[in-house]
Formats: structure tokens, sequence, C-alpha cells
């Protein structure tokens, strides 16, 4: 059964992704309600698969880098489910499908590994792990949205704008999306590290420093945002590239995690 669910959820997003290239080729993509209902399908996948490892397992089910990048990808799809309508970004979903479609291919390449860590029983250190991977899935939208804000400003200065140009919501509300998708990651990521100390976890060196250095660097694009020197095309660049760099630290980070209880 978990294969079936992983197989929906990789169906759906290859659907939404597979949909917009075609539709965009064409020069008719008109953001609908099949690439919204085809990212949900992926995500339903995605929410059932984890469903069922976290009953086999008896507890979060982020217990190998594989488990990891899928419940990375389905916290993405989901926050867009949820925030996408909310500020009229339906194009959204043509850039969110291909990143979580990626990460999930990833995952099932990744070899079948037991848990990077054992359970532990601890409440604290479930919500400390589960928390941290859905505020990098809001950072992982923001940098969708920071994509889409780089698109819109290249169209916007090209004398022949591509069609896709008039499907791509207004800079200043892509803007708003962005800093607030950061606020969302920064706030959910401050959170977990709460709940590490409430667990009383013996984190390795190296590990707190990585995530100190993660959540310092989007600490230091809301502080610029806030003062002004970091807008506009700048905070794009500087959110995406910061995603980024966290996706590249998290093997790292998980893989110190041996060492530690999470």
């Amino acid at each position: 059964m978990e294969h079936i669910a992983l197989l929906v959820a990789l169906l759906g997003y290859l659907f939404s992704f597979g949909h917009t290239l075609f539709a965009l080729g064409a020069g008719r993509f008109q953001p609908g309600r099949f690439n919204f209902a085809a990212m949900a399908i992926g995500a339903a996948g995605q929410g059932w698969y984890l469903s069922m490892r976290g009953a086999a397992e008896h507890a979060c089910p982020i217990g190998n880098l594989a488990e990891i990048l899928i419940f990375l990808s389905w916290s993405i799809a989901l926050i867009y489910l949820v925030i996408g309508p909310t500020y009229r970004l339906s194009l959204m979903g043509a850039f969110t499908a291909p990143l979580v479609l990626v990460l999930q291919i990833i995952a099932l390449l990744l070899p079948q590994t037991s848990r990077i860590a054992p359970s532990t029983g601890n409440p604290w250190v479930e919500t400390h792990a589960a928390v941290s991977l859905v505020a990098y899935g809001a950072f992982g939208l923001a940098c969708v949205a920071g994509l889409m804000f780089l698109v819109q400003e290249g169209e916007l200065k090209s004398r022949r704008p591509n069609p896709i140009f008039h499907h791509l919501p207004p800079i200043s509300a892509l803007s708003m999306a962005i800093l607030r998708l950061v606020w969302i990651g920064f706030l959910l990521l401050t959170l977990s590290f709460a709940a590490g100390l409430l667990a009383h976890l013996a984190v390795a060196n190296a590990k707190f420093g990585f995530s100190i250095l993660i959540w310092a660097l989007y600490a230091v694009i809301l502080i610029g945002a806030k003062a002004g020197w970091l807008a506009g095309r700048r905070c794009a660049v500087a959110v995406s590239l910061t995603f980024l760099i966290a996706l590249l630290l998290l093997p790292v980070i998980e893989r110190l995690s041996t060492h530690a209880n999470v």
C-alpha cells in the first residue's frame, strides 16, 4: 500500500507539471482547478504514505533521508494548498510542482535504510523534528515565490513578454508572499528549537551550528527587508539562495543526528 500511495503522489505532481508545460507550449495556459486538484492528489498520496509509515514506526515518519525528503515535499505542497489561493497565486502550483516532484523522485531513488535515530518516545523530540521540516516547507514555498518574482521582473523588462507574463501575479503580491512565508518558516523553526530545548536533546555541536546558521540567515533576510536594504530582487535572490543552502545542509544535519537523540 505504501508503494501505491507514493505512486498516487508521483502521478499527481507529474500531471500538474506536465499539464502546465503542455499548456504553456500551446500558448493557452489558464491557471485553473486541474493543476490545483492534481497538487491536492499528490499531497494526499504523500500524506497517506506518511500516515502508514508513522503507524508502522510508532513515531514521526522521518526515520531516514528518503522519508525526510517526502515529508519536506509534502510540507511544501500542503502549505501551497493552504496559502496559494489566499494570495491568488494560481500559477504558483506550476512552479511548486517541479520542486516537490524532484524531491520525491530523489527520495524514491535513495536506498531504504533503517531509522537515522531510534524513536525516543519523547513527544518533544518528535515535535522538534516535524516542526523543523514544516518550517523548511514554508522556506521552500518562499523560494518558489522568489523565483516567480525574478521571472516576473525579467518579463517586465522584456520588450516581448512571453504568454506566461499575463498569468503571473503582480510584483507587489509576490513580495508580500515571500516575506510572509519567510516569517512563517522562521517562527516555526524558532518553535522547533524551543521544542528541542524542552526535550533536553543532546545535540552534536556541528548540527547545532548548521541549524543556527540557517536560522540566522533567515533572520538577516527579515531584518534586511524591514530596514529596506534587502528588498525586491535582492530579497528574492537571498530567499532562493538561502533555501538552496538549507536544502544542501539538510542531509548533513540529519546524518549528524546519528550521534544525538534526534
